[in-house]
Order: structure tokens, then C-alpha cells, then sequence
């Protein structure tokens, strides 16, 4: 019994492996640079906080002098924008859509390994006035969700290099 279910479970690994399913975490490495610099405006943004966990995970070492980096990361464009979707019968906002964007390109010394591009991810979400802070809270980690799955997409461009 606890062989033919040893078994069963090699198995189902084997399968799983040969299907391509890779488990979530660290991003593929980039073969095109061992060490980055991350060029933005604002540092401790979301996003940029994000990439940068990315590429350290991932075994890219970040230089803060841009000139010793083999890479740099510039992103030119990262921010989050709010719209109303529905209103209520008293003109109370009930429904936003978060959109967070972001720009970047890669350039190793002269050359561009990367051209500008833009990316971005939309989500909506519900807002009541009775549960405030619990509403505001929720954008709060939507937002931070929003980053990690741009860096994320950003980490597969960069492995594909």
C-alpha cells in the first residue's frame, strides 16, 4: 500500500515537472547581465521595491553606482491611477479601477538590451463609506499586488535576454 502510493506520488511529480510547471518564487535568472543598477525617481515605490527583491532573489547583484553595474535598469514611468466607475444614487463613488503603470528599459554600456516599454495591469475594486479604513487598506495591498506581478513581468522579460 504505502509503496504503490509512493509510487503514485513520483508520478504525479514526474508529470507535473514534464508539463513545464515551475512553483512560484524566484524568477529566472537573466543570462544578458550579473549585476544591475535600478535608475528611478522614486526608489521606495512599490514597483521598484518589488524588481529589486526580483533581481536579488534571483542571484542579480544590485550596485547603487550605476557606472559598476553591467546593466541598468531605467524606469521611466511608475504610477497608479484611480478612476471612478460607478457612482451611487447620492454621487458616492462604489466602484474604482486601480491602473498601475509603469515604463522601463535595459541598456548594457552603449547598447540597448531593452527598448522602452510600457506595461501595465488594470483591477477594480468596490468602495463603501461605512468600512473606510478597511477600503483604503484593500487599495493599499491591491496596489502592492499590482507591483509584484509587473515585477514579475518585468523578471520574464529580462530572463528572456
Amino acid at each position: 500500500m504505502r509503496a504503490s502510493l509512493a509510487i503514485g506520488v513520483a508520478a504525479a511529480a514526474v508529470a507535473l515537472v514534464g508539463c513545464g510547471l515551475h512553483l512560484q518564487g524566484r524568477e529566472a535568472v537573466p543570462h544578458a547581465f550579473a549585476s544591475a543598477c535600478l535608475e528611478a525617481e522614486d526608489a521606495q515605490s512599490d514597483f521598484v521595491q518589488a524588481l529589486s527583491r526580483s533581481l536579488t532573489a534571483s542571484g542579480i547583484q544590485l550596485e547603487r553606482d550605476c557606472a559598476r553595474a553591467e546593466a541598468v535598469v531605467r524606469i521611466s514611468r511608475d504610477e497608479v491611477q484611480e478612476r471612478v466607475l460607478s457612482v451611487s444614487a447620492r454621487n458616492i463613488p462604489r466602484e474604482f479601477e486601480l491602473t498601475y503603470r509603469v515604463e522601463f528599459g535595459v541598456k548594457k554600456g552603449a547598447s540597448e538590451l531593452l527598448a522602452p516599454r510600457e506595461l501595465s495591469l488594470v483591477r477594480d475594486f468596490t468602495f463603501d463609506e461605512t468600512i473606510l479604513l478597511a477600503k483604503e487598506r484593500e487599495q493599499r495591498l491591491l496596489e502592492d499586488a499590482l507591483a509584484r506581478d509587473l515585477a514579475a513581468l518585468v523578471m520574464r522579460q529580462l530572463a528572456a535576454l
